[in-house]
């Protein structure tokens, strides 16, 4: 028999069921929920973009920027640490994703610096680039490094995930 737990209060009417206690999400849940959540909002910008709307540009740019910035440095003070400690490794895959973080950072920089000349062209390019970075990048880390960081941190990952989680949703 399954228990449902109802989160609202004491009748049942207008609420949504819990079963069992809270959810767990695994670090690749968590991680890969808010890839999408960035692919979206570079989407936004490129759209902008391609209008030459640029104030828009620098509102959807802004927003961007902050939630790549939160993504990689989650990884890097949450998740590679962790792994690291595991592992005992300090110069394997986690340090391959530093690198390929430090070339998005700097090609993020020159499209924040297109956007402020307001140069479309050098923002579709250098956008174009770091989407190529992103997608190739975000293809190892959902298919090879969050699952192994699943099985290999199992006793920490609901925990890990949560807390990335938590880190990554915008207030």
């Amino acid at each position: 028999m399954i228990r449902i737990k109802y989160k609202c209060g004491r009748t049942r009417k207008n609420c949504a069921p819990s079963f069992g206690g809270p959810t767990v999400v695994t670090i690749t849940q968590a991680l890969s929920r808010h890839h999408k959540l960035c692919d979206s909002l570079f989407t936004e910008c490129e759209a902008a973009a391609s209008e030459q709307r640029w104030d828009d540009v620098d509102a959807c740019h802004a927003r961007f920027c902050s939630a790549l910035d939160a993504h990689l440095a989650a990884e890097e003070s949450l998740l590679f640490p962790a792994l690291e400690a595991l592992t005992g490794l300090q110069g394997g895959p986690t340090q391959v994703m530093r690198e390929e973080h430090a070339q998005m950072r700097g090609v993020l920089e020159r499209m924040t610096q297109a956007a402020s000349r307001r140069q479309h062209q050098d923002y579709a390019d250098f956008g174009e680039m770091l989407l190529i970075l992103m997608q190739q990048h975000n293809l190892k880390e959902e298919n090879i490094l969050y699952p192994m960081c699943d099985r290999s941190l199992a006793t920490r990952s609901d925990e890990l995930g949560t807390r990335l989680e938590e880190v990554l949703t915008p207030p």
